[in-house]
């Protein structure tokens, strides 16, 4: 780290992301490193926004999702605005996930049973052949 400043391969080596995953986060316009010439040097900033692009990212959030929180950003009413939102979004996640699971939890009961069955008739026909 240079100063206050992190090259694109510290960002790398730090977050555990590729070059490329920071270019396309720049790109959509999510962070804004500073340039010299064709070296990209992140700020405390960069490094504060793509911690929860990642953590974003992690809990399913679409990018406009990640966008819309990161442009709420606001100190002097202690991100309030952003921690309502952010929390409301994490609410409807929530229980996006939960249902998943009762879903996942289905199915794979579901595949068990067949399994079941499967290994069965595997016996079964065994002790067929056997005879």
């Amino acid at each position: 780290m240079t100063g206050n400043f992190m090259t694109i391969r510290e960002m790398c080596d730090h977050f555990e992301v590729t070059p490329r995953t920071l270019r396309f986060y720049e790109q959509k316009e999510l962070l804004f490193p500073e340039r010299t010439g064709n070296r990209r040097l992140y700020t405390k900033r960069d490094r504060a926004r793509l911690k929860l692009i990642l953590r974003g990212k992690r809990f399913g959030f679409t990018l406009e999702d990640i966008r819309q929180l990161l442009d709420l950003y606001d100190p002097v009413q202690n991100n309030l605005p952003q921690i309502r939102r952010a929390c409301m979004l994490g609410q409807e996640r929530l229980a996006d996930l939960e249902q998943r699971r009762v879903e996942l939890d289905e199915v794979i009961d579901d595949l068990k049973e067949q399994l079941k069955t499967g290994e069965q008739m595997i016996t079964s026909l065994l002790a067929t052949a056997a005879e």
